[in-house]
């Protein structure tokens, strides 16, 4: 194979093979991660290993008789599982637009390669079955590069269903158990992380949810039915009846360098719709029973490791409280309409859909994982499941008020959340991020939300009554991204004695 044409475009179907991979699959989709997509990414495993062997295949021998044949059928073989691989996409979810423009090229480009390759393997199908060393030069480099990626993707693909298939979150509907009578919910952010897992939950348990979104046609796609869509608040008539309001909308505080066009957004963006629902709820012939505002821990501000509960004075200088505190400010004002409101402090949200943990999976499922800084930091955290529970046990308890902090008992360092991350995906966690160069990268986001942190503890929502299903954090790791259990060593028997392994009971 010396048609340098038909080399440049095995070259550029490299290329859109490797961009495919790590920006849709990785990096957007996060296909390995979605339990939707478990078929998916199976189909992905097995058209992997046929690659690797044609990248090897052609980049470093000469195939004739049945081999060349056998290459023959491998390359169509890949059609028919491309074909498969585009209806379970169409199936399962919704592409992005530039991973529909690269998948109709990549199509294009291998048709081509296609019509220059087979006659030549054709031709090689006629002679005497061998498989002859050949050297291309770079492009020889090439394949075995490509050979070796597409396997150990294909291998990590492979694992990653069958991860999968042991991620099993509880049902919805116990989420919203013991609420009670059908209740009527304003939901706003009910397409982000949380909101969409609360909708689910809510309807799920039988209760009717109306959600405020910018996004009808994204809401639609990822919210189940039934469910009422509103664009606007003076959509919703004066006479209805509203039970309670969840605000969870507004600008992520972690997604973008901190400039000031930055700042002003996520405080405007979360100030603006809490002043709205407010004058929303001033017009409601019936008041609603409760509004619940999404706060964050880091009102508390920059902290070491004392531990924070909600009578606890903020550190203010940090710009996270500044924020929070523009958000409680504000959600306090619907109390002057009687309505009992609850700012709630969130830690960082747990689950591999989203939030943190989604951004850290990828590394470390790769070896590449570590703490930042010295490590010492504190980490408060809370499961999205139980954040959602949180949230109804709220909703049906009415000494609930005020500031509530959403987070585990089981706050940790850095340190010891990469050791559990780690251990739970069965990787090292050996590369460290030094403090020095998050600094210079990030500035003050680095500080706040990277090397600082707080350890707040759950004392209202515990004294209430609420249950963490998820207390501790390895449990909880473990059981988000999919851990084999643990198998306890039988003992052995000899001549009908029981000898125990060393170490066990």
């Amino acid at each position: 194979m010396t048609d340098p044409l038909l080399w440049l475009l095995i070259a550029i179907q490299m290329v859109f093979g490797v961009a495919d991979t790590l920006f849709h699959h990785e990096l957007t989709e996060r296909l390995a991660w979605r339990i939707s997509q478990r078929r998916e990414i199976k189909l992905h495993g097995i058209r992997n290993f046929f690659y690797s062997i044609i990248f090897l295949m052609i980049g470093w021998t000469t195939p004739t008789g049945v081999i060349a044949a056998m290459l023959i059928i491998a390359l169509t073989v890949e059609i028919f599982i491309t074909l498969w691989d585009f209806v379970e996409e169409d199936r399962s979810r919704r592409l992005p637009p530039s991973e529909r423009v690269l998948h109709t090229l990549m199509a294009l480009n291998y048709g081509a390669i296609l019509a220059l390759m087979l006659p030549v393997l054709w031709g090689w199908a006629g002679d005497p079955t061998a498989l002859t060393p050949a050297y291309y030069g770079i492009y020889s480099w090439l394949c075995i590069v490509a050979c070796i990626g597409t396997a150990l993707f294909g291998l990590r693909d492979l694992t990653a269903a069958d991860r999968l298939a042991r991620i099993t979150p509880p049902a919805a509907n116990r989420l919203a158990m013991g609420l009670g009578d059908r209740q009527r919910v304003l939901v706003t952010g009910g397409t982000g992380f949380v909101g969409t897992r609360l909708v689910e939950a809510l309807i799920a348990g039988g209760h009717e949810v109306t959600v405020l979104t910018r996004r009808p046609k994204l809401a639609l796609d990822i919210l189940p039915a039934p469910l009422r869509l509103i664009t606007a608040l003076d959509q919703i008539a004066s006479d209805e009846k509203i039970d309670a309001i969840v605000h969870l909308a507004g600008e992520s505080i972690s997604n973008g360098l901190w400039t000031a066009h930055k700042k002003n957004r996520v405080i405007d963006s979360r100030v603006d719709l809490t002043n709205d629902l407010i004058a929303l709820a001033a017009r409601l012939d019936r008041k609603p029973d409760c509004f619940i505002a999404a706060s964050a821990i880091g009102w508390y501000g920059i902290r070491d490791a004392e531990p924070l509960m909600e009578t606890h004075a903020p550190e203010t200088a940090s710009f996270s409280h500044q924020s929070c505190e523009a958000v409680e400010r504000a959600a306090r004002r619907m109390e002057i309409q009687g309505v009992r409101t609850v700012r709630l402090r969130i830690g960082l949200v747990l689950g591999v859909e989203g939030g943190l943990l989604a951004r850290m999976l990828t590394p470390f499922e790769f070896g590449l994982g570590g703490p930042f800084g010295n490590g010492k930091q504190m980490m408060s955290w809370i499961t999205r499941d139980d954040l959602v529970r949180l949230i109804v046990h709220i909703m049906k308890t009415p000494a609930l008020y005020g500031a509530v902090n959403a987070a585990a008992p089981g706050a940790v360092t850095n340190r010891i959340f990469t050791k559990n991350l780690a251990a739970a995906l069965h990787r090292p966690a050996i590369f460290s991020v030094p403090a020095a160069p998050l600094r210079l990268l990030l500035g003050r986001f680095a500080d706040e939300l990277l090397l600082g942190g707080q350890n707040v503890k759950p004392d209202k929502a515990q004294a209430a009554g609420f249950e963490f299903a998820e207390p501790t954090l390895e449990r909880a790791l473990r059981r988000l991204v999919g851990a084999r259990e643990q198998q306890r060593k039988r003992p052995w028997r000899i001549y009908g004695h029981t000898v125990h392994h060393a170490g066990s009971t």
